[in-house]
Parts: structure tokens; C-alpha cells; sequence
């Protein structure tokens, strides 16, 4: 690449990293005088790179929106953590795209990287292997995608064409408050205005989505993670369980996590040992029982079967069985 050319290129590296730069700082940088680095802009500037010149006392160059996204250039670590990315979202998801367009960037950036650099890549990314299987969830559209996380942004409304579980699909208005990403899906936590109800919706299940005038304050409370988890804990399932268990909320949540169960701290009682941690109200709704009492005795924790009584025998069940095993010879 004639040198020329690699400083022009350079500086646009340098202005891609964002904010303002002086000429005095980007003649130090790339090796030239003040008077060729206006020159190196104004070759930008030929290139439709939106080049903006910034004047006063700190005043230089940066980069403006503009129509085409420029040149985009990347060192090596950079290049790698784009392409590891995309083969990482590609596999596990939750991904904003189809797999096919994660595909076509992947390709685009490969094709524009120098040769040396793209077979170091190509072979770490051929000799990289994955413990779980390809994510099978299905992508949200990428307009619905965009067009939530400007409502979300601006606290706008949005409107959205909805298929619920059961296969019902209608208009609905959201006042959403953000998006969460949680086991390989795109979640939107919205309240409907016209119940006044706060409510989860997966992004997969939208066709389309339009924001809609007007700006909505978001709720206070908890954050949109913990509004998705608790909601997902709270699904109206066919049992609801509810326990005690002696233990940190920590130590609970490592078998039962907040996506599962709801931990509440109990209040101190007569004669409770505080050594021996504090008693915790742990509430779930399941659609089969036969998988928690494993569950329970993993833990390794104190704990109570408030209701329902089916979950009682189950765990008499398992400790009759262990202790039968404990007892047999080899």
C-alpha cells in the first residue's frame, strides 16, 4: 500500500475512535505536518467520509454521521473479537439476525482483511468448538428489534402485532420500559396502558412494530431484568410450591435460580440460630414435581415443604430410595 494511502487510512482509524482530534495531535500521530493532515481530511472528504472540521481553541477533526458508514478498519485483536462474536451469537444466540445475515458479515469482514490476518483467523475459528448445540430459537425480525429499542430508548409507545402461546395474534400498545436477553431469546418488559398490567413478550413472536407518538414515564421498581425473571418464576404453571429453607439467598438461587423461584427473606424467630443463616420463603410454580426433590437435596439445606402436600411424598419418596442405595453391598 503506497504510504500516502496508509496515513490517509490511518487517520481515518485515528477519527473512528470518536471525539474531537486536533491537528496538532493527528500530525503527531501520523508523522506529517499540520498542512498534510488537512490534506488527508480533505482526501476523506473525497471519499464521502464524513469528515467535520471543529474550530476554536480545541477544535480539529471527527468523524459526523453521515450517509455511508466509511471504511471501517480494524486491527487484528479487533477483527478477532468481531468474527468470535458473530460465531459465538450464531451458535448460542440470543441473536438480533437471522444466522444467515450474521453469516454474510462475517464473510464481508473476512474478504477485507489482509491475507495474513484472515488465515490466522479463518484457523481459529475452523479449530474452535462448541460444548453446546446450535441454538434452535428462532431470531426476532430485525425492524421489530430496532424499532423497540428506539421506543425503550426514548420512552416512546409502540405498537406491535403479537401471536401470544396459544396462537392468538392481534395489535397491541406497550409502554415498553427495556430489552433483556435471557436463555437464547430477546424479551421486551412493556406495560399494556390500556390494563394498566406489566407484562413479558418475547421478540420472536412480533411481526411488526411501529413507534408510535407521544412519551410514556417508565415505572420505578426493579430493573427489566429482574422484572423478566420474576415473571418467569411467577408463570401461572400447574403446581405452586412453596418451601422454607435455611440458607443465603446465594446458596438458594444455585439450584433454584430467579428465573425459577422467587426468594424472600424471612423475618428473625425466637430462638432461631443466626450461625446457622437466616430462613427464606421460596415460592415457584412448576408443571411437574418430580424433579425438585433432587433439587432440594442438592442443596445440602434445611428447608420445609409448606405446600403442596404431593411434594412431601415425593421427597419421602427419594430418601427411602437413597437410603435403600446406601445400604446395598457392593
Amino acid at each position: 500500500m503506497p504510504r500516502p494511502l496508509a496515513r490517509v487510512l490511518a487517520l481515518l482509524e485515528l477519527l473512528q475512535s470518536g471525539g474531537v482530534r486536533t491537528v496538532p495531535e493527528l500530525a503527531g500521530r501520523l508523522g506529517v505536518d499540520e498542512r498534510t493532515v488537512r490534506r488527508y481530511a480533505g482526501h476523506l472528504l473525497d471519499l464521502d467520509v464524513p469528515v467535520e472540521s471543529v474550530r476554536g481553541r480545541y477544535g480539529g477533526y471527527r468523524l459526523a454521521p453521515g450517509y455511508r458508514m466509511p471504511p471501517l478498519m480494524l486491527t487484528d485483536e479487533e477483527a478477532l473479537a468481531v468474527l468470535l462474536g458473530l460465531a459465538a451469537g450464531r451458535r448460542a444466540g440470543p441473536a438480533g439476525v437471522t444466522a444467515t445475515a450474521g453469516e454474510t458479515a462475517a464473510a464481508k469482514i473476512r474478504r477485507v482483511l489482509p491475507e495474513r490476518t484472515r488465515l490466522r483467523l479463518d484457523a481459529l475459528l475452523g479449530s474452535l468448538a462448541f460444548t453446546a448445540p446450535p441454538g434452535g430459537t428462532p431470531a426476532p425480525d430485525a425492524a421489530v428489534l430496532l424499532a423497540c429499542a428506539d421506543a425503550v430508548a426514548h420512552h416512546r409507545p409502540v405498537t406491535v402485532r403479537y401471536t401470544a402461546a396459544d396462537g392468538r395474534s392481534g395489535e397491541r400498545t406497550l409502554h415498553p420500559h427495556g430489552l433483556v436477553a435471557h436463555a437464547g431469546r430477546l424479551y421486551l418488559t412493556a406495560t399494556e396502558p390500556a390494563t394498566g398490567e406489566e407484562r413479558v413478550f418475547r421478540l420472536d413472536r412480533m411481526d411488526r412494530a411501529r413507534v408510535l407518538p407521544g412519551s410514556f414515564t417508565p415505572p420505578a421498581g426493579p430493573d427489566p431484568a429482574r422484572r423478566l425473571l420474576t415473571s418467569l418464576a411467577t408463570a401461572p404453571y400447574r403446581h405452586e410450591v412453596s418451601l422454607r429453607v435455611r440458607g443465603t439467598a446465594e446458596r438458594i438461587h444455585a439450584g433454584l435460580p430467579p428465573s425459577v423461584a422467587v426468594v424472600t427473606e424471612l423475618p428473625p424467630a425466637d430462638g432461631d440460630d443466626a450461625e446457622a443463616g437466616r430462613w427464606h420463603r421460596v415460592t415457584l410454580r412448576v408443571e411437574r414435581l418430580d424433579w425438585l426433590p433432587g433439587v432440594l437435596a442438592s442443596l445440602d439445606l434445611p428447608f420445609v415443604v409448606e405446600r403442596p402436600a404431593a411434594l412431601r411424598g415425593l421427597v419421602t419418596d427419594l430418601a427411602g430410595r437413597l437410603l435403600d442405595s446406601a445400604g446395598r453391598e457392593a
